[in-house]
């Protein structure tokens, strides 16, 4: 199996009281940067896990970055087959 392309994620997190937030950077191979945000928030009676937290977020924020990349491959998609219009009849 050869390998194409690779594909650069940065993640970082950070933690304020009970809520986590996740900043995620893609670099693509045709030079396109992706950002993305995620977060999570653990409840007042729930046990301090670090972990758990930046698990969600990242979570979160990868799903965003998920998002972010169909909506370009669609956009690249439109632009070489675009769908072509049917006037209303």
């Amino acid at each position: 199996m050869k390998t194409l392309v690779g594909w650069h994620i940065e993640m970082e997190f950070r933690e304020d009281g009970p809520r986590t937030t996740a900043a995620a950077l893609l670099r693509l191979g045709d030079g396109t940067e992706l950002r993305a945000h995620g977060y999570s928030s653990r409840h007042p009676s729930d046990p301090e896990q670090l972990r758990v937290g930046e698990e969600i977020a990242g979570a979160r924020a990868l799903n965003d970055l998920a998002s972010q990349l169909l909506s370009k491959a669609h956009g690249e998609i439109q632009e070489v087959s675009p769908v072509p219009t049917h006037p209303l009849s």
